[in-house]
């Protein structure tokens, strides 16, 4: 005897918690020095310094001819929108917002992360919103992707940031892209000491004694994005010239009422950020591969 079929009234069963990327904290929004923006440009002053010398008895005092200088900080919005419906948004067990919102923040840090620290072009405002660490550092170093990372590179690396005016250990940081991190568990000092130290109970990574953050916005890339497919860098930098402005977010809105002839409503995402690196000889980094994209 045939059973009857009732597979059409037994309804789908979904699980309300949503499987998501890894939610990021950005490298840059963790370790730059911020500034507030009340307008979309503001000019940081830059001092060159003052000079020292000898001065004789009775004799006269030199005076310091240093040019000083500014920053020219101008904000750039990143955002997206999503739109809805509004029976999703109604019938859903799942908080399509919050998910939403914790998927664009995971681009957003790896987009920033990029646009900061590895676009390789000139900034345009749009694609490229910034001149990158990687085009105003000093010294850009590389080594072939057969090759990999090694000690020497590494200390040569760090060393043109110890050489120049702008080192600080308390201020300096390290920030590189996690692909690095199979390398850098292998090398060793002469004294068979590892270089890399993975922290403990909260505490952070460190190579040579200095702080790591990760980023997975830290590859070269042409153009700003949240997937680089560049090179992976390793960047050293004193965090107190990696200048951040601030001018709003990141932040979202979801649309009052969903648009009269589809029922969707719009969520909108956005950042305003601007951001240059305070002086070329505060930075050094190191990309892995043969030449950058």
């Amino acid at each position: 005897m045939a059973r009857n079929d009732f597979d059409s009234w037994v309804p789908e069963e979904y699980g309300s918690d949503v499987i998501q990327r890894v939610n990021l904290l950005s490298a840059v929004e963790a370790n730059s020095r911020r500034i507030p923006m009340a307008t979309d440009t503001r000019n940081e002053p830059r001092s060159a310094g003052v000079g020292v010398a000898s001065v004789a008895k009775g004799g006269t005092y030199a005076e310091d001819t240093s040019t000083n200088d500014e920053v020219v900080l101008v904000a750039r919005k990143f955002g997206q929108a999503i739109r809805i419906a509004e029976e999703d948004l109604n019938d859903s067990n799942v908080n399509i917002v919050a998910s939403k919102q914790s998927d664009w923040a995971t681009s957003y840090s790896k987009f920033l992360d990029n646009a900061v620290l590895g676009t390789t072009a000139v900034a345009n405002g749009t694609t490229v919103p910034f001149e990158s660490v990687f085009v105003t550092a000093s010294t850009v170093t590389y080594t072939t992707a057969a090759t990999g990372i090694t000690y020497d590179n590494l200390s040569a690396s760090l060393g043109a940031l110890e050489e120049g005016d702008y080192f600080d250990l308390n201020s300096t940081v390290v920030i590189a892209h996690p692909s690095v991190r199979a390398s850098l568990r292998g090398i060793k000092d002469t004294q068979d000491n590892p270089i890399f130290v993975q922290g403990l109970s909260g505490t952070p990574d460190t190579i040579f004694g200095i702080n790591v953050s990760w980023s997975l916005g830290a590859k070269s890339s042409a153009t700003a994005t949240d997937s680089p497919t560049g090179q992976a860098l390793v960047v050293f930098v004193n965090s107190d010239y990696l200048m951040l402005g601030v001018r709003s977010g990141p932040e979202s809105m979801l649309s009052d009422e969903a648009g009269y002839l589809t029922d969707e409503p719009i969520l909108k995402m956005r950042a305003r950020r601007a951001f240059a690196l305070g002086a070329p000889g505060a930075a050094s980094v190191l990309s892995v591969g043969d030449e950058p994209v």
